[in-house]
């Protein structure tokens, strides 16, 4: 912004009318003409000193009104004037004594640095005015994008707001899609009469690249640009139509603010400031909207397992009823002597079981069946463990082992619901892995942990999916995955992770070296000293 322009938005500011630049410095001159003439009607009792305060003073007041050119122009005039009216022989040009180029060549030094330093506040009261609206509209969109009640709704506002504050034809707001690696529009402020069709695909580029984009007003577009064409142009290109920059937040692009105007794009230095800062804006919006998009898919997916969890439970509470008559009629109609009746009593107790763990499961997830946590020893429960699968492994070795450089192990946790959990992860690893292979049974102190390994020599879980394989009913595709189909229902996993979870502790899935798995079940550990040698004093085992 120069200065004529300035002048002219501070009086219409200030409901002034602006008059005529060329009538101002009409009126400046006559100034000047008039303080000649009273400078030469009092002239034999002046000296130098009062002649150079009366111009400097004509000059400083045109510069102060219409800047650096008219303040120089006066001075100019002033030299002259001062040289022909007041230095002898008057009313020529010559210098008859050196002493007065001295006093001449001062006034002039003088009033031209003093219409530079003038020029040189104005522009710097005029930058600090221009900073002084930046920061006021910057902290008006502040609170209006956190004041506004839907996170939409602040998007389109930061949109509006930079379309007018660079007097722009349009300006869109572009989420990135990180599922399907695309880009939305998220936010739009347009003149529907100035549309022209959008580059889709210098859009999706710019957010792939996370590199600023251009297009030309000759139809041509650059896929690595800078806002440097924008400001000054690089000669090589024509004039820029629309620019489309990357907005990142924490680190990572989430999308881009493509700006545009027909007739070609133009700012400042410091609209370009204005722009950078209304993009953070734009980028932290489309982090809220993202934010609290994921927060609604979250309720909603609680939401939905609530409602299965109690359907769930409804369902396995009613079917338990008629699976109990159908097994007694069974066996009723197997004492008869049909032998058919056994097929249907093994189907009931398999159909049993499973509504067994619906029911276990829904208990756990919904924090009906608190576990009762005591203080435990970790081989007991390897013990228990092995004896209860001894008769179902059909042959294969369970190799039990536990820390060694610990006399005994020690975990505060339920012992019955940890069995189970155990038990289950033995038979999923009998499951997954190849018969024969030996399955590793370990305890062993992690910190503060007391951990339960089960180790086998299967395939694997691929890392996509060793979360997955913890959800209820969750079982791998088939076997073209390389996983055996061992039918199930896919709740034991689930089970033992919730029987941890509810424990304070955890169970993880981890790679084991040299091929197959490791689920790791913890609890947390007490240590040994908690107990005397006779089990007396401290904890008491349960």
């Amino acid at each position: 912004m120069n200065s004529r322009t300035r002048d002219a938005a501070e009086d219409a500011r200030d409901g002034r009318a602006t008059p005529r630049p060329w009538v101002e410095w009409v009126a400046w001159f006559a100034l000047l003409v008039v303080v000649t003439a009273f400078l030469i009607s009092v002239r034999p009792h002046l000296n130098a000193t009062y002649i150079t305060l009366g111009y400097l003073l004509v000059v400083q007041g045109g510069s102060a009104r219409r800047g650096r050119p008219l303040g120089l122009a006066l001075a100019a005039v002033a030299f002259l004037s001062f040289d022909y009216f007041f230095l002898p022989p008057f009313g020529t040009f010559t210098i008859q004594d050196p002493l007065n180029w001295f006093v001449l060549l001062a006034f002039l030094a003088t009033a031209v640095l003093s219409a530079q330093l003038l020029y040189r506040a104005q522009a710097e009261a005029a930058a600090a005015r221009q900073r002084a609206v930046e920061i006021d509209r910057l902290a008006s969109l502040g609170a209006e994008t956190l004041s506004t009640a839907r996170a939409e709704d602040a998007l389109v506002a930061i949109a509006s707001v930079i379309r007018t504050s660079l007097s722009l034809d349009r300006c869109g707001v572009y989420a990135a899609d990180a599922e399907s690696r695309g880009v939305r529009l998220a936010a739009e402020s347009s003149e529907p009469a100035k549309r022209q069709p959008i580059d889709e695909k210098l859009v999706e580029s710019a957010v792939r690249e996370g590199r600023p984009a251009a297009e030309f007003v000759d139809g041509s577009s650059t896929a690595d640009a800078s806002a440097e064409l924008i400001v000054q142009g690089d000669g090589a290109h024509p004039a820029v139509r629309a620019f489309i920059r990357p907005l990142q937040a924490r680190g990572r692009t989430v999308g881009v603010l493509r700006v545009a105007r027909n007739e070609g794009l133009s700012a400042s230095a410091a609209q370009i400031r204005v722009l950078d800062a209304l993009s953070y804006y734009a980028a932290l919006g489309l982090e809220r909207v993202r934010l609290v998009a994921d927060a609604e898919r979250a309720q909603t997916l609680q939401e939905a397992h609530r409602a299965k969890d109690a359907v769930l439970a409804s369902v396995s509470h009613d079917l338990r009823t008629p699976l109990t008559t159908i097994k007694g009629l069974a066996h009723e109609i197997a004492a008869g002597g049909d032998d058919r009746a056994d097929v249907i009593e093994e189907e009931a107790d398999r159909l049993n079981r499973f509504v067994a763990q619906m029911l276990d499961l829904s208990r756990i997830t919904t924090g009906v069946a608190a576990p009762n946590v005591q203080p435990n020893e970790a081989e007991d429960l390897l013990g228990a463990a092995a004896q209860q699968v001894s008769g179902r492994l059909a042959g294969r070795e369970l190799r039990v082992t536990t820390d060694s450089s610990e006399a005994l192990l020690f975990g505060s946790f339920d012992f019955s619901e940890t069995l189970r959990a155990i038990v289950n992860l033995i038979d999923n690893a009998a499951k997954y892995s190849p018969p024969g292979t030996p399955i590793d049974l370990t305890a062993t102190l992690d910190g503060r942990w007391l951990v339960f390994a089960v180790a086998d020599r299967g395939p694997g879980v691929p890392r996509a999916e060793r979360e997955r394989i913890f959800e209820a009913f969750y079982r791998r595709p088939g076997p073209q995955s390389g996983a055996p189909d061992v039918g199930g229902a896919g709740l034991g996993l689930s089970i033992s992770r919730g029987i941890a979870a509810a424990q304070g502790g955890g169970l993880d899935l981890e790679e084991r070296p040299g091929g197959g798995s490791i689920f790791r079940f913890r609890v947390p550990a007490i240590p040994s000293s908690a107990f005397d040698g006779d089990g007396e004093g401290g904890f008491s085992k349960s």
